[in-house]
């Protein structure tokens, strides 16, 4: 049965998930040598987006780990 309090900390779970994610990604593109989104977008480097999306779900799983327990 799905509860107000079991409602609001899903809700912050994933607020949080969400914050320590985005800061992630911007950390590991800080971190790259070269503009990530500049290769990605405009020069079509689908080494660079392969990448990218690797790094997105390492991140997640992390995440997603760390907040199930």
């Amino acid at each position: 049965m799905l509860t107000l309090p079991i409602f609001l900390a899903t809700l912050l779970y994933a607020g949080m998930g969400i914050v320590i994610f985005v800061v992630s990604f911007v950390l590991v593109d800080k971190l790259t040598p070269g503009e990530l989104w500049r290769e990605i977008i405009e020069r079509k480097n689908l080494a660079v987006a392969v990448l990218a999306g690797s790094v997105a779900i390492g991140i997640s799983n992390i995440i997603s780990a760390a907040v199930h327990g």
